[in-house]
């Protein structure tokens, strides 16, 4: 065989942030290497180098990739409520939460990992998402109680509702279909508490 491997075995970007999802969550950011993950895919380091140029880089492709899933949901969630208001609204917040119960490890790396220097790499994809919650929150706040539409403190007291939420079940191996009850409940009080 060639040194290259053959095309149909070609080592994909995607194939790597794969593997990497999986090596950060179950070995935290500082003890996963470049060179480890290679060995793992059964490829040379340079095969990594030629996607990302450090393991920083490949850590930023990965959550770009994962806050880019999560506005989609919320933007569904936005697009398809027939009712702009209260139901729309309890339907972002499923969103957050679904998307945090069936996506464990991402969520864990989106928002959990605490590794100095990381948070440069992720703040831009997580702001991003953030304002993109924040508008939809609002939108629907401003015709459920106009006078809190415009109350930043409230819209982030609700995003740190849902995310403690999903923090709590994100090392339980219950899923969301196990919890769903449990999610709507706390979605109907957040609801409450806004009218």
């Amino acid at each position: 065989m060639s040194p290259r491997k053959a095309v149909e075995h070609e080592l994909s970007r995607q194939r790597i942030l794969e593997a990497a999802r999986e090596r950060f969550v179950q070995h935290g950011y500082r003890d996963v290497s470049m060179r480890g993950l290679a060995k793992e895919l059964g490829y040379s380091p340079g095969a990594l180098y030629y996607h990302f140029r450090e393991k920083a880089e490949l850590f930023a492709a990965m959550i770009a990739e994962d806050f880019h899933e999560l506005d989609s949901l919320l933007e569904k969630a936005v697009r398809t409520s027939p009712n702009p208001g209260r139901e729309r609204l309890g339907l972002i917040f499923l969103s957050f939460i679904r998307f945090g119960l069936e996506n464990k490890r991402s969520f864990e790396l989106m928002f959990l990992i605490q590794e100095p220097g990381l948070e440069s790499y992720a703040s831009q994809a997580k702001m991003a998402s953030y304002e993109k919650f924040y508008s939809a929150v609002k939108e629907s706040l401003q015709l459920i109680n106009a006078d809190r539409a415009d109350d930043v403190q409230l819209i982030w007291l609700l995003f740190l509702s849902l995310h403690g939420f999903v923090s709590f079940y994100v090392h339980s191996p219950q899923t969301y279909e196990d919890i769903a009850t449990l999610a709507d409940l706390h979605v109907q009080l957040l609801l409450r508490g806004l009218a």
